[in-house]
């Protein structure tokens, strides 16, 4: 009887000829990973190619939206001011305040617009102003001329120490800044943003004007790509209406153009409304044929 390992020999060698890749793993394992290689590459390429796409979405929105203004109402001052007013029928004119937003075509990373200017008709003149200055002085003297409430060094620094903090804005002269900061308030005044200092523009040379400025001045910043700031009273008329919108669309585009090196800024919209009433969009005209008079809307 035949060995079994001899009897299988010849069906082996027939199987082999039969299928002679078979017995060749080694080609086989060298295709399936030349195929899992291709896969790998590819799903590398495709993620790639998937981050590209998102990161182009995403510079693609560091924009704010403007609105097309073409398919906007708009409408000139005294019309936009007669139906503001029709708003606040039965309102104390010196509560309720026109205010103004003006849309910024800006990227929404970057520096913002922001300032304090005064008014040609100012809003609110009842901001208490406070000069740490040598009351006995030419500054000291000119602050009090200007409407400063509190003029002086020791005697300041004395009702502060005490918790008579009798004012909202707190001004120094820069001869008085050293007595300032050797006084020991800034941990009283910090906390309360009323510590002068010569970043904020509240350490001056010239007291009276700067007093004077403070005064029924208004504060602007940009948020959002909009900034907003109180324009008017109730009972200012058409053309001091204008003058203020003017004198605040004079100042917004000389901060736009103090940073035209760092960033591009211009208005795109403006829009006035008031305490209770919707937004208007103007169209910079002042009134317009059917417009009613002017005198009309000076009287409450």
């Amino acid at each position: 009887m035949a060995q079994p390992s001899q009897s299988l020999t010849p069906l082996l060698r027939a199987s082999a000829s039969r299928c002679p890749g078979c017995l060749r793993p080694s080609a086989l394992s060298k295709q399936s990973v030349r195929a899992a290689s291709n896969s790998a590459n590819a799903a590398k390429y495709r993620r790639k190619d998937e981050s590209s796409a998102a990161k182009k979405k995403k510079k693609g929105n560091t924009a704010f939206i403007m609105p097309d203004l073409r398919q906007a109402q708009q409408f000139n001052l005294c019309d936009a001011m007669r139906y503001i007013r029709a708003f606040e029928v039965g309102r104390d004119p010196t509560e309720a305040k026109y205010e103004l937003a003006l849309r910024i075509r800006t990227l929404k990373n970057g520096p913002v617009l922001r300032n304090r200017f005064r008014l040609p008709h100012p809003v609110d003149t009842s901001v208490r102003i406070a000069v740490v200055c040598d009351p006995a002085s030419k500054a000291g003297r000119a602050a009090k001329e200007a409407g400063a409430v509190l003029v002086g060094e020791q005697t300041l620094f004395d009702a502060v120490k005490e918790g008579r903090i009798e004012f909202d804005r707190l001004l120094c002269h820069q001869d008085s800044l050293q007595a300032l900061n050797k006084a020991g308030i800034a941990r009283i005044l910090g906390p309360r943003g009323l510590m002068p200092s010569a970043k904020t523009g509240s350490v001056v040379k010239d007291a009276g004007k700067a007093v004077h400025d403070l005064v029924g001045g208004s504060e602007y910043r940009e948020r959002m790509g909009v900034v907003r700031m109180a324009i008017g009273q109730l009972g200012f008329t058409p053309e001091e209406m204008q003058r203020n919108i003017k004198s605040f669309m004079e100042n917004i585009k000389k901060d736009c153009a103090a940073l035209s090196d760092r960033m591009a800024k211009d208005v795109h919209e403006v829009v006035l409304s008031s305490t209770r009433a919707p937004g208007f969009s103007l169209n910079g005209d002042f009134k317009g044929p059917s417009s009613v008079p002017t005198q009309a809307l000076s009287t409450l």
